[in-house]
């Protein structure tokens, strides 16, 4: 029977549906009964990781350090994770979550940028973390530059590196070929992460274990960032029917969920015709707010702005490509000012 570690993301990929307004009451609460349920990672920080909390990315109810301290109180047999993006969160920030008590780390990079985690992988190797490769958005390149990728962060001492799906956007050929890749040139351990904007997150989930991957994710009630993650309580009844052992405890993970659901979500998680035309587009969740602006702005439909975005392979940080591109179908040059 094959063993697989899953890693729950609700208190961190979830923080994007609440508007990173998580208490220390809720987090303390999930955390508790996540450890009870044998879940074997917890990951626990603002949305866009350490350091997230500002004006551009949203801020936090509680700072995401006082979070982690939390959880890792309530952690028992657990391991509290942090996620870091490197130019968002610091070494300090690392060495702060540290000494909060978290004990895993996940260094995210767009899927071609694995050479700016060097530092902070190795920061955190020598301070005895557990070290994730998270490679983002790695719909947008081929799986022979996700591999390249992937080895940079195995040269630097990561314990295993992620094929992650940040736009929903992967079918499970496209999961397949990535981590079937991946085993077959690295050492360490594969992982993968699915958002599920196509409504194939567990499937594609299913494509990454059946293709060497040993690491998966969940978020209990499916909390995440655009239609949400693979919904753990469901992944893990069916890895149960396939025979896989995850550890967790079913029924507990059902009761958490109908908690959350009825304490913690303000909305069911749903695949909007926004959401979806993300995973179909391939972009990242953040540029559908600013779509709509420029689609107000220019007269031109937001989903067709989208869907360019996506051919022209986008990555965060370049919104300002969202006005020239309305600008651009909309056959006009107008001041933004």
């Amino acid at each position: 029977m094959k063993k697989l570690l899953i890693t729950e993301v609700a208190l961190r990929d979830g923080s994007h549906v609440v508007g990173h307004q998580f208490t220390k009451e809720q987090v303390r609460s999930v955390t508790k009964q996540l450890s009870a349920a044998g879940v074997p990672y917890i990951e626990v920080t603002h949305g866009d990781g350490l350091g997230g909390s500002s004006l551009q990315y949203g801020f936090s109810k509680v700072y995401d350090i006082e979070l982690v301290k939390v959880a890792a109180e309530e952690a028992g047999n657990s391991t509290i994770a942090v996620l870091l993006l490197p130019g968002i969160g610091t070494i300090e920030d690392l060495k702060e979550a540290y000494g909060a008590g978290a004990r895993m780390v996940r260094v995210a990079t767009h899927v071609t940028e694995a050479d700016v985690s060097k530092q902070h992988i190795e920061t955190a190797k020598a301070m005895g973390m557990e070290v994730v490769g998270f490679l983002m958005m790695a719909h947008s390149a081929p799986p022979e530059v996700v591999l390249e990728q992937a080895k940079l962060m195995e040269e630097y001492g990561a314990d295993a590196v992620y094929v992650t799906d940040s736009a929903g956007a992967m079918l499970p050929s496209d999961v397949t070929a990535r981590i079937r890749l991946l085993k077959a040139h690295l050492s360490v351990d594969i992982g993968f992460h699915a958002h599920n904007n196509l409504s194939l997150a567990v499937a594609n989930t299913l494509a990454a274990v059946e293709a060497g991957a040993n690491r998966i994710d969940g978020s209990v009630c499916c909390l995440g960032a655009g239609a949400g993650n693979t919904q753990t309580e469901v992944l893990v009844g069916v890895l149960d029917r396939l025979g896989y052992e995850t550890g967790i405890d079913l029924y507990k993970m059902l009761d958490l969920a109908d908690d959350v659901r009825a304490n913690i979500l303000p909305a069911l998680q749903d695949i909007t015709s926004g959401s979806f035309i993300m995973g179909y587009a391939g972009v990242y969740s953040s540029f559908l707010r600013h779509a709509v602006v420029a689609s107000e702005k220019f007269g031109v439909d937001a989903r067709d702005i989208l869907v360019e975005l996506g051919k022209r392979k986008v990555v965060g940080g370049q919104e300002d490509m969202i006005i020239e591109v309305a600008q651009q179908m909309a056959g006009k040059k107008v001041s933004i000012s």
